[in-house]
């Protein structure tokens, strides 16, 4: 079955948004930040995003569907933050643990860029954790390129 994206709907935002901000903060965490600073920074950045609880214009939301009504992840894409709309960003994947190996985070990057290019944009970007490795080569494999690099170093 061809992989989907179906927006995400109104009612089920809020507890997408609460397990967007758990993942964030515990990525955080896991880089070093304590958990307070990491649940403050993941709720800012959300909040920036979605003002009230909802996305902010050029902000979208989807479930990843592989078959009629058979969610097996999300993502959220949407304008970069800065001054030239043709800009935009994947802000967040998510392919279910027992759904990857399977071609889905593939599949759903390329509809990704089907909806952006749709849109008017120019170039889509992403962030990805340096510990990703798994999503690191499967976006080189997508020809994403590395614009910069950050490093970091616990001094004991």
């Amino acid at each position: 079955m061809p992989v989907t994206l179906e927006p995400l709907s109104p009612k089920r935002l809020p507890k997408w948004l609460r397990r967007s901000a758990e993942e964030y903060a515990s990525d955080l965490i896991s880089l070093g930040r304590s958990p307070s600073d990491a649940h403050r920074l993941a709720a800012r950045s959300l909040g920036n995003s979605f003002p009230g609880g909802q996305p902010a214009s050029g902000q979208y939301v989807f479930d990843v569907h592989d078959g009629p009504g058979r969610p097996v992840g999300y993502l959220w894409i949407g304008r970069a933050q800065g001054e030239d709309d043709s800009d935009w960003w994947v802000w967040d994947i998510s392919i279910n643990e027992d759904e990857r190996g399977k071609g889905l985070g593939r599949e759903t990057m390329l509809l990704a860029e089907q909806f952006a290019k749709s849109h008017g944009a120019r170039t889509l970007g992403l962030s990805v954790f340096g510990f990703n490795t798994v999503a690191r080569r499967l976006y080189e494999t997508l020809d994403y390129e590395t614009t910069s690099i950050k490093m970091k170093k616990t001094l004991g």
